[in-house]
């Protein structure tokens, strides 16, 4: 069973995709380039590659209807990890929850029937 999506959904859809998309890639980009230091100061300098192409792939994920459901999981696991370590050492949860809410619901925007009973 399908349910067709209304234009107002899909355009509210995409443009959370595409803002969350264009924010993690700017993210994976400061990462690699911009302000490497940062990742320093909590001990992650060495993994800031690798968590940028992680960033980057699972954004890319999110992007695309076909794959939205893989990137929402890769996207999920990432922030519930930037969450922990935003409470290790102090600094306030707030920004990753709020990025976290918005990635459910761009998901729950695209794939209605996802959380539906059968």
């Amino acid at each position: 069973m399908t349910t067709e999506i209304s234009k107002t959904r899909k355009i509210a859809a995409w443009v959370i995709a595409g803002s969350l998309t264009a924010l993690y890639l700017f993210s994976a980009i400061g990462k690699l380039f911009l302000q490497p230091e940062q990742m320093e100061q909590m001990n992650l300098a060495d993994w800031r590659i690798i968590i940028a192409l992680g960033e980057i792939v699972s954004a890319l994920l999110f992007l695309f209807p076909k794959t939205n459901k893989f990137g929402t999981l890769l996207l999920s696991s990432y922030m519930g990890g930037a969450i922990i370590i935003h409470m290790t050492g102090a600094t306030s949860i707030a920004m990753p929850v709020v990025v976290l809410l918005f990635v459910w619901v761009g998901f729950y925007l695209r794939n209605p029937n996802f959380f539906k009973l059968k």
